[in-house]
């Protein structure tokens, strides 16, 4: 019996579904600014990106390149992208508390540097509530991207292949 490709928009979804619920169970536990559990999203997304690139490899009896396998990761983490970008606008525009508690944590953390003058962490302060939608915006697109693409190439690599030359079919 013929198994049917995995989508990667389903791949996405369900990466994106598992790092939102990842966030709002940090939300919800007020870890949010806790850097150790922050690392625990990208293994996430890796560790989901491998085994779905791995899933779509067997799903097409392993005759998918490496370009081919990098590719479905890649889109898969494009989607989830969007996905966890829209889920963070909406976040920020339901809890507009989120944007002063990610400043005053940025203050906090930049007052336990004894050469951090106060007048250096005021302009900070400034330009990150002037800039705070520009870099959320930024930040998730990128840092999603960068990981995703590290994820798809270690997939990719992982992954058994068996590509047909297109003299094999005749």
């Amino acid at each position: 019996m013929e198994q049917k490709p995995v989508s990667h928009f389903l791949a996405g979804g369900i990466l994106a579904s598992l790092v939102i619920l990842y966030s709002v169970i940090l939300i919800l536990t007020d870890q949010l600014q806790n850097q150790q559990l922050a690392w625990i999203t990208y293994i996430l997304i890796i560790g989901c990106l491998i085994y779905f690139i791995r899933e779509f490899g067997k799903s097409v009896d392993s005759n998918a390149s490496f370009g081919k396998l990098f590719s479905f990761g890649f889109k898969a983490t494009a989607f989830a992208t969007i996905l966890m970008l829209a889920f963070q606008v909406i976040l920020n525009l339901i809890f507009p508390e989120l944007k002063d508690q990610m400043i005053e944590a940025a203050r906090q953390k930049m007052s336990e540097d004894p050469r951090v003058t106060e007048d250096a962490i005021d302009m900070s302060s400034d330009f990150l509530l002037k800039t705070y939608w520009p870099l959320l915006i930024a930040g998730t697109i990128f840092g999603s991207l960068v990981v995703g693409a590290i994820g798809s190439l270690i997939g990719a690599a992982l992954t058994k292949k068996n590509p047909q030359t297109p003299f094999q079919h005749q």
